[in-house]
């Protein structure tokens, strides 16, 4: 059932596209400005999602493993960023260079937003290897780069591909971050034709090549993550992993590191404090009711999310197979799609079978689950592999009930898990925008939302207080994946 309410958005695409017939379809889809749209889209993924995994990757292995100076400072600041949403660092790099479009815009901003949602999964993983086979590989004549991509990357697959493939659907379903920057992918067009045509068979046929675009990103992620499974028993080596001296390479490094946190955090949080320099006391009367009100939509749909998440992660490790990578493709489907289009099919459900429930909370948030499943589906998948699940038969061999050994036994390991997804998702709802525009109740004002109102009307000043409200309402979330991956709190 869990999945047949994920996939209500793909029954929508699929419905509209066979409403129009082949011969309408196939003239939509099989024409010049359609292969120009998926050019883009797949050049933007092709690009994007290796740079995000070089950076998530490369920075988490330098402020872990190295010996680069104030390595503790840049720990923190790498995640930083995903505190900083897609469309408000675009804004800031669009406000401050009004010519910045196109496709290498789009992969710089998009990478420099993305990256940390690999960082963070590849920092926890690298803390949780054990120093003892690295060692091994070092007495037996490897190198260190011999060992880190024979030892070390192997370990760490899981965890990169979980996040690059949030990545690249993120990529394929953005609309914010490239609008600003005048770049045409499949999501903007859909947006476009659904302002101008509201469910016209364009948007349906382009959503349509959409799904199909995320259904070999699903097989490609799938076939890359194989079966291997990485849980151990206890601790592995108690003493802590031998850093590696940069020595020449030292400058570089910081180097490297400084460029990215400037464009990621520098260039888009000058130009919003710019702008609230001139914003007047006008631009701040609603802000307070629209955080309140951005407030209980993210965290009622952060506990539902992780709510239906847990019975696909569970599926997905315990009891891998056809069925269970089906229902979980299911689940990353449906959030490929464009939120509009997420947002449209529940719109003609609920007016077709349950009228009472039209732009309501109940609608905003079912539409946030189907969105952000992935992003709880990620960290519980990868904490629950790490659960061995010998601890549970241990109790059930001390006559502890299966549903009680799970309860006392695996949930506490799972709770981190647990947190993170939580985060993930709460960070996703309160930076949501066009669901929120269209299934919302009458009056109700999010920060995205009117955030989005003013820069979109090109009126900067007045969108700055709400492009730091997105910025410190992200701070919390961030703080809580940063513990998760890290095992200690920001001080």
């Amino acid at each position: 059932m869990l999945a047949l309410g994920a996939l209500i958005p793909i029954g929508y695409v699929v419905q509209a596209a066979f409403a129009m017939g082949w011969d309408q379809l196939s003239a939509l889809v099989f024409r010049p400005k359609v292969a120009e749209l998926l050019v883009n889209t797949v050049l933007l993924v092709v690009i994007g999602v290796p740079a995000t995994v070089v950076l998530g990757v490369g920075g988490a292995w330098l402020v872990e493993r190295t010996t680069l100076p104030g390595r503790g400072v840049f720990k923190v600041a790498l995640a930083a960023p995903l505190a900083i949403p897609a469309f408000v660092a675009s804004y800031g790099w669009a406000s401050a260079i009004p010519s910045m479009n196109g496709l290498w815009a789009a992969v710089l901003v998009a990478t420099l937003a993305y990256f940390p949602l690999v960082y963070l999964p590849a920092l926890a993983a690298i803390r949780g290897l054990d120093p003892a086979l690295e060692e091994s590989a070092r007495s037996l004549g490897m190198g260190s780069w011999a060992v880190f991509f024979r030892v070390v990357a192997p370990q760490l697959r899981l965890a990169v591909l979980g996040g690059a493939l949030v990545v690249a659907l993120h990529l394929v379903a953005e609309y914010g971050a490239f609008a600003f920057l005048r770049f045409d992918t499949f999501t903007t067009a859909i947006v476009v034709a659904y302002e101008s045509m509201f469910a016209g068979p364009n948007a349906a046929a382009l959503g349509l090549v959409l799904a199909l675009l995320c259904l070999i990103l699903l097989g490609a992620e799938s076939a890359a993550r194989g079966r291997a499974h990485y849980a151990r028993v206890g601790g592995g080596s108690p003493h802590p992993a031998e850093t590696l001296g940069l020595g020449p390479l030292t400058v570089p490094a910081l180097a490297a590191v400084a460029a990215v946190l400037a464009g990621a955090l520098v260039v888009p949080l000058t130009s919003v404090v710019r702008w609230l320099m001139r914003a007047d006391a006008a631009a701040f009367g609603d802000v307070g009711i629209a955080a309140l009100q951005t407030l209980g939509l993210a965290l009622a749909g952060a506990l539902c999310t992780i709510a239906v998440a847990l019975p696909f992660a569970w599926l997905a490790v315990r009891y891998p197979g056809r069925l269970s990578r089906l229902l979980e493709g299911a689940a990353y489907l449906a959030s490929s799609l464009p939120a509009i289009i997420v947002a449209l099919s529940f719109v003609a459900v609920t007016l077709a079978f349950a009228p009472s429930l039209y732009q309501t909370a109940f609608t905003v948030v079912a539409a946030y689950v189907v969105i952000f499943l992935p992003r709880a589906l990620v960290p519980l998948r990868a904490g629950l592999s790490q659960v061995p699940e010998s601890l549970e038969e241990a109790a059930r061999a001390l006559a502890v009930p299966p549903a009680a050994a799970r309860l006392r036994v695996t949930v506490p390991l799972l709770l981190p898990a647990i947190g993170a997804g939580a985060a993930l998702v709460a960070l996703g709802a309160a930076n949501e925008l066009t669901a929120t525009l269209l299934l919302a109740p009458t009056g109700t004002s999010t920060v995205a939302t009117s955030f989005w109102s003013a820069a979109s009307a090109l009126d900067y000043p007045t969108a700055a207080p709400y492009a730091v409200l997105l910025v410190l309402l992200s701070v919390p979330a961030v703080a809580l994946m940063f513990t998760h991956a890290t095992g200690r709190t920001l001080r």
